[in-house]
């Protein structure tokens, strides 16, 4: 079952780069009772990723401040080290974007976002998509249709959603 406006998160655990290295990080503790976009992705250092998506996202994060979003996170089926050198490659990281990842695509699968491209070495990975959520509820979900595009899922189109 995908995912959709009005469902509940699933509980999940993340990982992101700590100070001391990998922590574990509860998806529950960061989206109860707060106001958070979650943007997810294929993959780190991947074409429309990092040229397009995180750049929609520090463009616009300004924006999400003043609408009262209290964090925007970018999540991608990689390893806490990969999300974390991406983030500070792209310069997310310093725009303020929690970049997590989801390294066993347990969340990915349990919202139904999950999909394979064996040819070109992508497996269990995360279509694009974002979404608004409030207190762990999903207000706004935006799931692209197209490989390659982040039109419904960037940035912009995200806020004006909101």
């Amino acid at each position: 079952m995908t995912i959709s406006v009005g469902d509940r998160l699933p509980e999940a655990t993340l990982v992101r780069l700590g100070a001391s290295g990998p922590e574990a990080v509860a998806l529950s503790a960061m989206t109860g009772g707060r106001k958070v976009v979650i943007f997810a992705l294929p993959g780190a250092y991947t074409g429309t990723c990092t040229t397009s998506h995180v750049p929609s996202f520090i463009r616009t994060k300004a924006g999400f401040d003043a609408k009262g979003v209290d964090e925007i996170i970018c999540l991608s089926v990689n390893d806490p080290f990969v999300m974390d050198a991406w983030g500070k490659s792209t310069g997310a990281i310093a725009a303020g974007i929690t970049m997590l990842g989801d390294a066993t695509a347990a969340f990915t699968k349990a919202v139904g976002m999950d999909f394979s491209a064996p040819a070109v070495g992508l497996l269990d990975r995360s279509k694009r998509y974002a979404m608004y959520v409030v207190d762990g509820v999903v207000q706004v979900m935006h799931e692209e249709q197209a490989p390659g595009v982040c039109d419904l899922s960037g940035g912009e189109s995200m806020l004006e959603a909101i």
